[in-house]
């Protein structure tokens, strides 16, 4: 099996409609990550939200009255009977019976996993963005050099 080998190519020798193209594949590419932060994000303030919201299920609140999301938008009145556990989505339609400290731990711990993805992402995408503007930089200097050479 015979190894291809990898040919690297200089920004700087490219035209400027090579970069131009480099340049719009890094906005599309930065535009995607920014668009998969900010979903992240509401995944993330999510799961805060059901902390909180597993937080508020205290003994001293059984038999009280609470509205109940049938969906989005539809509510209906309900009282809280049980206060030692919760049912927990845990994805693709399965739910589970917690213990509340139980349905904490798995709330927090995927707001923690989705933490170390934002991470990740947010220095993939400080990266994206100090390439283009290396790339616009690059496009910049070549347009003032032809012009230059025109004169």
């Amino acid at each position: 099996m015979s190894q291809g080998k990898v040919q690297t190519i200089s920004v700087a020798d490219l035209d400027l409609s090579q970069l131009a193209d480099v340049k719009k594949q890094l906005e599309e590419e930065l535009n995607h990550l920014t668009n998969s932060l900010v979903q992240l994000k509401q995944a993330q303030a999510k799961f805060k939200t059901c902390i909180k919201n597993v937080e508020e299920i205290k003994s001293q609140n059984k038999d009280k009255t609470a509205l109940v999301p049938l969906t989005n938008s539809l509510y209906v009145p309900g009282k809280l009977c049980v206060t030692e556990h919760v049912i927990v989505d845990i994805g693709t339609g399965y739910y589970v019976k917690k213990t509340r400290q139980q349905a904490i731990k798995h709330y927090t711990g995927k707001v923690e996993y989705i933490q170390t993805n934002l991470d990740t992402l947010e220095d993939t995408i400080q990266k994206k963005k100090d390439n283009l503007n290396y790339i616009v930089n690059m496009i910049q200097s070549k347009i003032q050099s032809q012009a230059g050479s025109s004169s």
